[in-house]
């Protein structure tokens, strides 16, 4: 599996990756109504972001997001978002992009990097996170509308670099 920078001819192959994801409702808060334009105009990430595929040859397995978690006197914490396509989980392409963007945000320079909504249901997220080192460091409760389990608890969660 190589992961690279995304590149503008990507995009009709993470496409149906966000979709697929975003209509399941589990794991994102963005609306599945969104146009393919809107849906990248908030996934493409530009400078000092960076937006990355997961490939498997020409074929895209997942995706993922890093920058800043806030503008400013905030910017020295990095933040990050995954998609991986149903058919690729459990193969390790999202261990393979959370270890991906921490590795760019120590070389960045970002002295932490903290998930700002980690769906608490979301157990293979979680666990995975947890074991990159991420803690939990609080949770909003009833913070999400998850499709078959109601309101559930968002996660923040956060990490040394």
């Amino acid at each position: 599996m190589l992961i690279r920078h995304f590149i503008a001819s990507d995009w009709p192959s993470v496409w149906p990756i966000f979709q697929e994801v975003v209509s399941a409702g589990e794991t994102y808060a963005y609306d599945p109504a969104w146009s393919s334009a809107q849906a990248r105009d908030v996934w493409v990430e530009t400078h000092p972001g960076h937006t990355v595929v997961a490939c498997e040859g020409s074929r895209v397995l997942g995706t993922a997001k890093m920058g800043p978690n806030r503008p400013g006197a905030g910017s020295h914490i990095a933040t990050a978002s995954f998609m991986v396509a149903a058919d690729a989980r459990g193969r390790g392409v999202g261990r393979a992009l959370g270890e991906y963007a921490l590795s760019w945000a120590q070389k960045e320079g970002y002295a932490a990097m903290q998930f700002n909504a980690v769906v608490a249901s979301n157990h293979a997220a979680v666990r995975l996170w947890q074991a990159l080192g991420f803690a939990i460091i609080g949770t909003v409760p009833e913070a999400f509308q998850h499709p078959t389990l109601g309101r559930v608890g968002l996660h923040i969660m956060y990490r040394r670099l």
